[in-house]
């Protein structure tokens, strides 16, 4: 595949999904052929399983069943969306993708990353990205902008401080562990500086000939 597959990760409130769309307008704007999907979702029937994964009614889920919808549903969205876009050359921008299961599963609910990560690897069929950018802010910081729109919250933002700060450990573990793939983009300041670090961590470490503003 020649395409280039960059995925945004982060925790509760980074603001990825702000940054992922951005990056996107960016990179259309500049004439590239771009596909921009999100996780758990991309797809109808991914969709479904993302309003069983986010509804506050399902507290009761259990971490295994929590992490074997995740990827079923990502396994659908490979299938259907990313492969297919990156077998035609196109650039695709995913908000979130399996490192989020080792980051919420492993590290916020403790299941193993062995196991997750061999799921994973069914779901994707060894997929990986070219980059994956983690949006870092702290726990305090993300949660009081989830919070703040009351009608976004979702299970997991009502998890409990702890856990997102287990998850968020999880994120820079795994991002220090590969740097090579990693990068750590601090999301604390306004959206349009963020985007420029983006942008010019996209313009680093990809072939995309993406234009940067001084």
């Amino acid at each position: 595949m020649s395409g280039v597959f960059i995925v945004f990760e982060g925790p509760e409130g980074a603001g990825k999904s702000t940054q992922a769309r951005l990056l996107a307008t960016r990179l259309k704007s500049e004439g590239h052929d771009v596909v921009l999907t999100r996780e758990p979702g991309g797809t109808p029937i991914a969709e479904k399983v993302r309003t069983i994964l986010l509804d506050q009614s399902n507290c009761a889920m259990l971490p295994e069943t929590e992490a074997l919808l995740y990827s079923a549903a990502r396994a659908q969205h490979v299938g259907d969306v990313i492969r297919p876009a990156l077998e035609r050359a196109a650039v695709v921008v995913c908000d979130r993708f399996a490192d989020s299961t080792l980051a919420y599963q492993g590290g916020g609910r403790g299941l193993s990353m062995e196991d997750l990560r061999a799921v994973q690897r069914l779901a994707t069929g060894g997929l990986t990205p070219t980059l994956r950018i983690l949006v870092d802010v702290p726990v305090e910081v993300g949660l009081r902008r989830r919070f703040g729109a009351v009608d976004e919250v979702n299970r997991l933002d009502v998890a409990g401080v702890d856990f997102h700060r287990r998850v968020r450990a999880a994120y820079l573990a795994l991002a220090a562990e590969d740097e090579s793939s990693w990068v750590v983009v601090d999301g604390n300041d306004e959206v349009d500086v963020v985007e420029e670090r983006i942008v010019h961590v996209v313009a680093r470490r990809t072939d995309l000939g993406l234009a940067t503003r001084a």
